[in-house]
């Protein structure tokens, strides 16, 4: 996967692969990286509406029909994305907002199943934006690596989140580990501790049970396999360890979101 980062490196976006909903898609024709004037009319349209002192950035994501090959998809996909950023910035979209541009390649369906197949690849030939909000979490925490950061900064990762009682990695997070691996490769002095937590005990357990191996050391589960996973991804494991910190330091912001995982700075 091949990404651009621009002077801001920041990581994470509230909820979008959850929701699965960007804030606005553009699209374009077959075989075609340009866009017809309605759809950059689309794009003037959203930077005119963005309130931008509530945007901490904006990634985009471009995409393919299934047909084609992959390397030939990929780069069109890419160029795709180029032309959105491009718009973007030549009508006065701060550019070090724009952290994350990707081309994905094509968008794999199943013809046979398909009701409509030429609607649907149309729709698979765009580019799609998504917002990441300002941190809201206070002094100290955050849902992104900024431009700098002090050491013993909290680095909230609000896509891992775990379903209660386990320390399993779902899928959304895997996709944001992924993500994350990738911009870590880029800053390769920064040193950090992963920091795992769990919401639902009683204040007299310090962590809850493990439903998968019946011990009480979820929060510490759940930063471990955070941890093995960017071990498999190529982060050198000598730059990052991993605790668990139970019930210690919930957000009181709901307990779905206490069921996470942290970096902690330890060396910039």
């Amino acid at each position: 996967m091949k990404q651009a980062f621009s002077i801001a490196l920041l990581l994470f976006s509230s909820y979008f692969f959850a929701q699965a909903r960007p804030v606005e898609t553009v699209y374009f024709e077959f075989d075609k990286f340009t866009l017809y004037d309605d759809q950059v009319q689309t794009i003037i349209d959203f930077i005119k509406k963005a309130d931008t002192t509530k945007i901490e950035s904006i990634q985009i994501y471009g995409y393919c029909d299934d047909r084609g090959a992959n390397d030939y998809n990929f780069e069109l996909s890419k160029n795709r994305v180029i032309t959105v950023q491009n718009i973007l910035t030549e009508n006065g979209f701060n550019k070090n907002k724009i952290v994350i541009i990707e081309g994905k390649g094509r968008v794999i369906v199943q013809k046979d199943r398909v009701e409509n197949l030429s609607e649907t690849r149309s729709k698979n030939r765009r580019v799609d934006l998504f917002i990441v909000k300002k941190n809201s979490f206070g002094k100290g925490i955050y849902t992104s690596f900024q431009e700098s950061h002090k050491v013993g900064d909290r680095i909230y990762l609000e896509k891992i989140l775990f379903a209660l009682g386990s320390s399993k990695l779902t899928e959304q997070s895997k996709k944001e580990l992924d993500a994350i691996a990738l911009l870590l490769q880029q800053q390769k002095t920064m040193e950090f501790e992963i920091r795992g937590h769990v919401c639902c005990t009683p204040s007299h357990y310090q962590d809850a049970i493990d439903k998968d191996t019946q011990e009480r050391k979820l929060s510490l589960n759940r930063a471990k396999n955070v941890y093995r996973y960017l071990i498999n991804k190529g982060i050198n494991s000598l730059r990052m360890h991993y605790v668990g910190s139970g019930n210690k330091f919930p957000l009181g912001q709901g307990e779905a979101l206490d069921r996470r995982v942290e970096f902690i700075i330890l060396k910039i």
